[in-house]
């Protein structure tokens, strides 16, 4: 905590991203390529602050609800009705989120239509587009997995030492959107097979390591989880409510299904499991 309250006051210029650049530079914290994990920083670090253990300098950006403003994009896509099946569908693809255009594309999608809104994804993270030859379909985003959840880790079969040190190798589907007005029968499960066939590489392109465990968590009754059954996602049960990085062991959050999908055959093992 000093050390972190050293580089808040070191900070120049007095910005929460320099804090963060310079707090991961004293504490060794950076990914398998070398780099700093600013997005980690930061999100620990407005954690501290909100608590009350730190003091950081003011937000340059935001709206006053803690999640930020989202810029709209310069365009938006055309809301033109789509229906049939998926097989009818040309040139489906995933789109890697790779320019600032892009970023805000994703963003005000979200923010707009998924019912969750946008709130920056945590961690490493990758995120997507859903096109076609028919145009824009939706969104799809991957971030850090839940620190802990019950069901999750007997699975996997973790005790506390390997789930700290193999977390960063489960991603979890913090995102997922098709647009209202496209109704193509099987396409999400479809793009579901389409991101687990690519999002390791991608990843590993990026971060420099290989996810082996994909998750994602499903509000009930709200959803069924009906996509991720059909693209062979494993359901083991549901949460208590607590939310991605609970420590008072107090339910406030609504009950969510949890689905993980296995990227690799030995993802046991690679997770530090023997």
């Amino acid at each position: 905590m000093e050390t972190i309250r050293r580089a808040i006051d070191a900070a120049a210029p007095p910005l929460r991203a320099e804090v963060a650049r310079r707090v991961c530079a004293a504490l060794g914290w950076h990914d398998t390529l070398g780099r700093p994990k600013l997005m980690s920083c930061r999100v620990g670090l407005l954690r501290l602050h909100r608590a009350g253990l730190i003091e950081l300098p003011a937000a340059r950006n935001g709206n006053g609800n803690g999640r930020g403003l989202v810029k709209q994009p310069s365009a938006w896509p055309s809301e033109q009705p789509l229906a049939g099946s998926v097989g009818q569908l040309s040139g489906l693809r995933l789109a890697p989120v790779a320019d600032r255009s892009a970023s805000r594309l994703w963003n005000g999608l979200i923010e707009r239509w998924h019912y969750l809104g946008y709130t920056p994804l945590p961690g490493a993270q990758l995120r997507y587009l859903i096109q076609s030859d028919h145009g824009l379909l939706g969104a799809l985003g991957f971030g850090a997995a839940a620190w802990k959840v019950a069901a999750r880790d007997r699975w996997i079969g973790w005790e506390r030492p390997a789930r700290e040190a193999h977390l960063g190798r489960v991603l979890n589907n913090a995102r997922f959107l098709i647009l209202p007005w496209v109704q193509v029968k099987n396409l999400a499960s479809k793009v579901l097979a389409l991101a687990a066939a690519r999002v390791g590489e991608d990843f590993a392109a990026r971060y420099g390591e290989r996810p082996v465990l994909l998750e994602t968590f499903v509000e009930t009754p709200r959803f069924r989880g009906t996509c991720y059954r059909a693209a062979n996602w494993r359901y083991l049960g549901e949460t208590a409510g607590r939310g991605k990085c609970d420590r008072t062991h107090q339910a406030a959050l609504p009950r969510k299904a949890l689905y993980v999908y296995p990227l690799a055959a030995d993802f046991r093992a690679l997770l530090g499991v023997a």
